[in-house]
């Protein structure tokens, strides 16, 4: 099972790209736009692909040329290094 995270100063990168921490939970959120649907609909794709390699999948919503990311990890109840390692992967595309 993954563990949670014991330092969050490894948030501080993802922090200052915009991700921000959830008030409710332990968790971490973003907001991506795109120039159209067809453009998000492809980060999404993209971005579906190296979840599905990582068994990291992030919790999200697409409206037209908007999505928004959740992530934490459910099985270790809260953040964790696979939740950076993937907000990581979703910056750099």
């Amino acid at each position: 099972m993954t563990q949670t995270l014991s330092d969050r100063s490894v948030l501080d990168p993802a922090l200052a790209r915009g991700w921000t921490l959830a008030e409710d939970r332990d968790a971490i959120s973003k907001t991506y736009t795109f120039a159209d649907f067809t453009e998000a609909f492809a980060w999404m794709t993209r971005v579906a692909l190296i979840a599905e390699k990582m068994d990291h999948h992030p919790e999200w919503s697409n409206v037209y040329k908007t999505v928004t990311v959740t992530l934490t990890t459910h099985d270790a109840g809260g953040l964790s290094p696979l939740d950076v390692r993937l907000a990581d992967r979703m910056d750099a595309l």
